[in-house]
């Protein structure tokens, strides 16, 4: 009877593939949970609360949500689309090194680029095939590997530096629950750990880059020869 307990499992599952809301899905799931372990519903609305209570540094990111508003309806988002425009006579890994410091530079302060959607597909990579194409002829392969190489640029973007700014969702997270588990976290100490990983990542993909720049300009001459 043990097994009853993972009901909750079900229910999520059961949940998504209906398509229903996120949020009521999670809470069926975890009444269903707790009353199949024996948790009266009172109890169960004491654990939700005190969840609450001890992650609530979380809710402290819709803070910051006017403020990156005024700034991207001020033309940053649009100023940095411009800036990689007027970006000439520049190689593949280059354009890639360049959109990486904009990505991670847009993570110190907390603004979202939704960068395969609104930079990867219709600006970076384009860009990127076009660089490429200038001394030879780009192959099929060539193409699906700058495709990956754009798409690959945004994730490490994304995920080593998303956590440089101090009211982040993940940052808050992470110290409400170090915090609830007894360790004294701060976010201010989870960003300052964070700088180093955005550096070394920063120090690596341009490595990558520059390795990526030199297999084409070698298939390049070769093609001309």
């Amino acid at each position: 009877m043990a097994y009853i307990r993972l009901i909750g499992v079900l229910v999520i599952i059961l949940g998504f593939a209906f398509k229903l809301d996120t949020v009521a899905v999670v809470l069926i799931s975890a009444l269903a949970t707790a009353l199949a372990s024996g948790i009266d519903f009172t109890q169960f609305l004491n654990i939700l609360g005190q969840g609450f209570l001890d992650n609530r540094m979380v809710s402290l990111f819709f803070l910051t949500l006017p403020m990156i508003g005024v700034i991207e309806r001020n033309g940053l988002k649009a100023s940095a689309v411009n800036m990689i425009h007027r970006l000439q006579n520049l190689t593949p890994g280059r354009i890639f090194d360049i959109y990486l410091f904009i990505r991670e530079l847009a993570c110190v302060f907390g603004i979202s680029l939704q960068g395969q959607v609104q930079f990867i597909r219709p600006l970076i990579n384009p860009m990127a095939q076009a660089a490429a194409s200038v001394e030879a002829k780009l192959a099929p392969k060539d193409v699906d590997r700058i495709k990956a190489r754009s798409a690959a640029t945004e994730n490490f973007g994304n995920f080593f530096a998303q956590n440089l700014f101090v009211a982040s969702g993940g940052v808050l997270l992470m110290a409400s629950t170090m915090k609830s588990l007894g360790y004294s976290v701060n976010p201010t100490g989870i960003v300052l750990y964070s700088i180093p990983v955005a550096l070394l990542t920063l120090v690596l993909v341009f490595i990558y880059n520059h390795l990526f720049d030199r297999q084409l300009a070698k298939k390049g001459r070769g093609n001309i020869d």
